[in-house]
């Protein structure tokens, strides 16, 4: 029958030698290859190199990316993800009923990365699910920051570019906290934890 170790009994257990690894070498800790393949099997995307996994303190969102209507903006988004860009960032603007917006290095929706994107508008709706560019007044502002569609939103369609959809998670989306006020910023936001292209994991 197996008892709880006491304090003193826990002090003399020594530490694994993963402990003492500084942050870069334990990067270098790998997994079988096997179960990587499961872990992105698991996931059910369509295309492992165009989808991107969200982590969030509610549960992991998965987001397939479109390729074939905005290739312009779903390279630059993997190009962030893979520069750890957007780890840690909030969702600083979150309207129930209406989107959840991240992607601001400043947390309040004035920054971004430093390099503004041609806008690709395309033809699909935004709908619950969808993942699109927000921008400024001009066509060709988008940068870093993206919303995810809490409904349908009719009145987006072809002003902004949309690259993606949540094909799992979106109760976790759901469960992000919500702003106040017209604006919808939120107070202590919820940041994204890590954001990884699929194939990478």
């Amino acid at each position: 029958m197996s008892k709880l170790l006491g304090k003193s009994e826990t002090k003399n257990i020594s530490k694994p030698d993963t402990k003492t690894l500084e942050n870069k070498d334990t990067k270098k800790i790998g997994m079988s290859e096997t179960r990587a393949k499961k872990i992105k099997h698991s996931y059910k995307v369509k295309d492992a190199e165009n989808a991107i996994l969200l982590k969030t303190k509610y549960g992991d969102i998965v987001i397939e990316m479109f390729p074939d209507v905005a290739p312009n903006h779903v390279a630059r988004i993997k190009e962030l993800v893979r520069q750890g860009f957007y780890n840690g960032l909030k969702f600083h603007r979150v309207i129930d009923g209406f989107m959840a917006q991240a992607g601001c290095p400043r947390g309040d929706g004035t920054g971004g990365s430093g390099k503004k994107l041609k806008a690709e508008f395309n033809r699909t709706p935004h709908k619950r699910g969808i993942v699109s560019m927000a921008r400024a007044m001009n066509p060709d502002s988008a940068d870093s920051q993206f919303f995810i569609c809490y409904g349908d939103c009719p009145w987006l369609d072809g002003q902004y570019t949309v690259w993606g959809e949540v094909t799992s998670g979106m109760e976790f989306v759901d469960m992000l906290k919500k702003g106040h006020g017209a604006s919808g910023m939120v107070d202590d936001p919820d940041e994204i934890i890590v954001m990884s292209v699929i194939s990478d994991i």
